[in-house]
């Protein structure tokens, strides 16, 4: 699948573009997307981005039409066979995650719409779900739409990021930069995890722990790792090659 879409990007833009659409439709699309490496294809399309082989905001455009088109079409699903899915095994094996995610949509449908699209392993079924459940049509656009604006670039950015490092000139202390860069999203990206453990944990979404993350662990690796992103933010920010690497990024989002 991965080499199949390294050669259909390179072809042309044209190309390149309907890979974004197909990925970010699939990886929206009902139990479709749990079958697919949809954060690493969002990530390699990223990369073409920072390295100047395709823009950033036609990419956005469509990867915001193949998000609405599969969270809808995974909606209606859902609405239209809902007496059947309650019957599937599959879901009736997950009937605690189903029963979670109903009292979420029925509570806190804005932040559990919103929020789910963002998480790999809800994000092709919250659609579905919320369909099943029957939640109005109107409610659950906002949010959606909301989700499929700000979820393209928050998945593609760190792609760009690295092909944007990737042309740093060469200079004494790039490969330092680079890996200050690295250390730096994988923090942000592990604090980012925690809060949102936290949350699910204060919200009653959380299955029970029956691993290495407990509260009580979660309640002081969550702040510890917040803390120790904002350091390496501050320091990546300080490096004398930022301005370099700020000039470049703004160059590629900038189009």
């Amino acid at each position: 699948m991965e080499a199949w879409l390294q050669h259909l990007i390179t072809q042309s833009l044209a190309w390149s573009l309907t890979a974004v659409l197909l990925v970010t439709f699939l990886e929206s699309l009902a139990l479709v997307g749990l079958l697919l490496p949809g954060t690493v294809m969002m990530v390699s399309l990223g990369a073409l981005i920072g390295s100047g082989n395709m823009g950033f905001y036609p990419a956005w455009g469509v990867g915001i039409i193949g998000c609405l088109l599969g969270d809808w079409i995974s909606y209606f699903i859902g609405w239209r066979f809902r007496d059947r899915l309650h019957g599937w095994s599959f879901l009736q094996k997950h009937s605690a995650y189903l029963y979670r995610t109903e009292k979420m949509l029925h509570q806190h449908h804005m932040a559990t719409v919103l929020i789910g699209r963002f998480v790999g392993p809800t994000r092709p079924l919250i659609p579905m779900v919320a369909g099943m459940l029957e939640l109005p049509p109107r409610r659950f656009a906002v949010p959606n739409i909301i989700g499929c604006i700000t979820w393209p670039p928050a998945y593609l950015m760190p792609g760009i990021l690295a092909g944007v490092a990737l042309d740093i000139p060469k200079q004494a202390d790039s490969n330092g930069f680079k890996w200050l860069l690295l250390a730096t999203a994988l923090l942000v990206w592990g604090a980012v995890w925690l809060l949102w453990q936290v949350w699910r944990q204060r919200s009653g979404t959380a299955a029970r722990p029956d691993g290495w993350l407990t509260p009580d662990r979660l309640r002081w690796m969550a702040p510890l790792t917040v803390l120790l992103a904002g350091i390496s933010l501050w320091q990546l920010w300080l490096h004398p090659l930022m301005p370099v690497y700020r000039r470049l990024l703004w160059q590629i989002l900038n189009g």
